[in-house]
């Protein structure tokens, strides 16, 4: 059934006090690490899909060109941007999930965000949490979450987790439009944000999404693993230390980071002007050749 822009499958599992967790693909999806944790728990909970997004709503084709697969002259798929939600029985006995993975939408942000609430409100979700990941002048090794709430007892939840208050003013992702629509209709709404290291690229950050999981089954009460991601880590940082011990420049990017940390001026950094160029890109290193 439609519901302005969102289309629901006609039956779902039932779910007991389903949380919905969003990952958007696009800017706010830094080392995959948004849209990877969804993937990861619609996977670990054998989630099943009952949606998806209308492209047409929500998308321009000239920002995010629909993609063709074409074999010896046979039109094989047309695949469209936009989005699906999944439903996860977690048997927790506390709550169950609804997954959302999706490109940020380019139009009709408010639109978007009601169309969201009131899906939620049909598969009797009473709480939101969308899921977002930055490049920052942060360590690979560091493990740093902020965030922001709809609610003062929302807010000290992320608190008691050491989640970072977020304090910022600039441009916004649609984080923030749902936050805005969450408080108006007084749904708890949290948005939840890692920090990447700016100086790689090209790769997915296990041990954030570890971490964010980890931060997930806390505020949610929901028992979710972590060690599949767990091992993942282990085994990109090895290939990164490799790396470190062959590049001088990514060297001296982490030293001067660990002695900015270390004098407690590390917050207040910002990527060095011309760094876009200066980035190690793992999918060099780590693809087949």
């Amino acid at each position: 059934m439609p519901t302005n822009g969102f289309q629901l499958e006609d039956e779902w599992p039932p779910l007991n006090g389903p949380w919905l967790i969003a990952g958007f693909k696009g800017w706010g999806n830094a080392l995959n690490v948004a849209a990877g944790t969804i993937d990861y728990l619609a996977q670990q909970l054998g989630a099943q899909k009952i949606g998806t997004i209308d492209p047409d709503a929500f998308y321009r084709y000239d920002e995010i060109r629909p993609v063709v697969r074409i074999e010896t002259g046979d039109l094989k798929s047309l695949e469209f941007p936009g989005g699906a939600l999944y439903a996860g029985r977690t048997g927790s006995g506390s709550h169950d999930l609804i997954l959302l993975k999706a490109d940020e939408p380019h139009l009709r942000w408010r639109q978007f965000a009601d169309a969201l609430f009131e899906t939620a409100a049909r598969l009797g979700a009473d709480t939101v949490i969308s899921l977002g990941s930055m490049f920052d002048t942060v360590l690979h090794t560091d493990r740093l979450v902020s965030g922001v709430a709809s609610t003062a007892a929302l807010a000290e939840a992320l608190q008691a987790q050491a989640i970072a208050p977020i304090t910022y003013q600039g441009p916004s992702a649609i984080h923030s439009t749902l936050l805005m629509e969450g408080r108006r209709r007084g749904i708890g709404c949290i948005s939840l944000w890692c920090h990447c290291p700016y100086y790689l690229q090209g790769a997915t950050h296990f041990g954030l999404m570890s971490h964010l999981v980890g931060l997930l089954t806390k505020l949610s009460g929901v028992p979710l693993e972590t060690e599949e991601l767990e091992s993942s880590w282990r085994k990109l940082n090895a290939h990164i230390q490799e790396l470190l011990e062959k590049n001088e420049e990514l060297q001296k990017i982490v030293s001067n980071l660990r002695k900015e940390k270390l004098h407690g001026t590390w917050s207040a950094l910002k990527p060095p002007a011309g760094s876009a160029g200066k980035v190690i890109n793992l999918k060099d290193f780590l693809e087949p050749k």
